[in-house]
């Protein structure tokens, strides 16, 4: 099929073949897995995948690829969704069996956060994803307080997921070529994750990092005094990088009731 990638869905299709299979590798695909794939676009990865499954679902939100996607692949073994993935209920999957969801994909650079974020919210149901994303996201996903990574989206996810990134794929993989280095991340849902109220963890974390350069004092200072941080064990004088993900967490557990006109802003 000659298919025009298109911009607007941040289409750009893996290509190389070693890459492809040390993808396969690292997902270590069984043949009775739950495993739903993102993004699968013309299919590079669904071929890899399909020999070592009883069956497949994707979801594509290209209208054209999820037509090419049912004419290329048996219906019995490829169950495609022509779907927004950022819609998408995560549920629907393999509802007859009693088995957690695996999820991959190559995921679109244009969507990747909102979509990690939108996938959280299922973690409870899946045992692991292994995804396509470019690189300097996944070095903020993995990335160790003090790092100037360090940030939202690391607080975030790692207090979701127990997350490692594999190996580095270069632009010369795709087709068209990203200006950007890519990466594979292995996130395993963490099966107790601390207890903290979602949004407030939310809150306090984007708060926390609106101004990179100021420190913890003023930029939590809609939420708590210079007492009450130290009170709670965090250094007032620390950027908000500096600080674990445990002082987060602790500091969203002891959140106070927000005012009307919340100073914070939603995760993008």
């Amino acid at each position: 099929m000659k298919h025009i990638p298109r911009k607007r869905f941040g289409q750009n299709f893996l290509k190389d073949s070693a890459v492809l299979y040390a993808i396969i590798d690292a997902i270590a695909p069984r043949e009775t897995d739950c495993m739903l794939e993102i993004g699968p676009g013309l299919g590079a990865m669904t071929e890899k995948l399909l020999p070592h499954l009883e069956r497949l679902d994707v979801i594509e939100l290209d209208r054209d690829l999820a037509a090419y996607l049912k004419k290329r692949f048996p219906p019995d073994k490829l169950i495609v969704h022509q779907a927004d993935a950022l819609d998408f209920d995560v549920n629907t999957i393999c509802t007859q069996h009693d088995r957690k969801i695996r999820i991959v994909g190559n995921l679109p650079y244009n969507i990747s956060t909102p979509l990690l974020f939108h996938l959280m919210t299922f973690a409870d149901q899946v045992a692991d994803q292994h995804f396509m994303l470019q690189r300097e996201v996944v070095e903020r996903m993995v990335a160790e307080p003090g790092s100037k990574a360090f940030g939202r989206l690391s607080v975030m996810l790692q207090w979701r997921y127990d997350m490692e990134m594999l190996f580095i794929v270069p632009p010369t993989a795709f087709d068209p070529a990203p200006k950007v280095d890519s990466a594979i991340v292995r996130m395993i849902p963490r099966e107790n994750p601390e207890s903290v109220p979602l949004d407030a963890l939310e809150k306090i974390v984007t708060q926390a990092f609106s101004q990179r350069r100021k420190i913890v004092r003023n930029n939590l200072a809609p939420f708590f005094t210079e007492a009450e941080l130290i009170e709670l064990g965090i250094d007032p004088a620390k950027r908000p990088e500096a600080l674990s993900v445990e002082q987060f967490i602790l500091l969203a557990r002891h959140l106070p009731p927000l005012p009307t006109d919340d100073v914070s802003q939603p995760l993008p």
